[in-house]
């Protein structure tokens, strides 16, 4: 696949729909915590990031206030964050995730880890490494694009 995605002129539409096939697959096995989308995002941000006001984490997912300060409270009836009192400001609160969610968070990664084990397991050692090289370039570039 990699030499016909490169020779079709950059066009890049097999690898779009070999990547999306890839999230596809892995949301499909990360069933810990019977999470949304959205839940799982928010709650492993929070996990990577650690406690976030509503707004910041509905501008970095790319939604509303009043719809991540649902999701929130969805969350924290579930258990799975909780608000705390700003350390910086007095009057600001953050999300962050509680022991129950970071087990949850814990528990997706080692299902998606599991998935993609098994998926690289079915690779010849060519492909193995071509992936093993391109998805942290990827990550990385995502990394630098996106802390701008």
């Amino acid at each position: 696949m990699h030499n016909r995605v490169m020779e079709s002129g950059g066009s890049g539409e097999e690898l779009v729909v070999a990547f999306e096939q890839l999230v596809r697959y892995v949301r499909q096995v990360s069933t810990a915590g019977g999470l949304s989308p959205a839940a799982s995002s928010v709650l492993s941000r929070l996990g990577r990031e650690g406690p976030q006001r509503v707004t910041e984490l509905a501008r970095a997912e790319g939604v509303s206030q009043p719809g991540m300060t649902q999701l929130v409270t969805r969350m924290e009836r579930d258990g799975l964050v909780r608000r705390i009192a700003s350390t910086d400001d007095r009057r600001g609160v953050l999300v962050e995730a509680t022991d129950a969610g970071a087990d949850v968070v814990g528990q997706r990664h080692a299902e998606r880890a599991e998935a993609l084990r098994e998926l690289m397991d079915r690779l010849d050692p060519q492909e193995r490494s071509a992936v093993l090289i391109a998805l942290p370039a990827l990550a990385r570039s995502v990394q630098a694009h996106t802390s701008k």
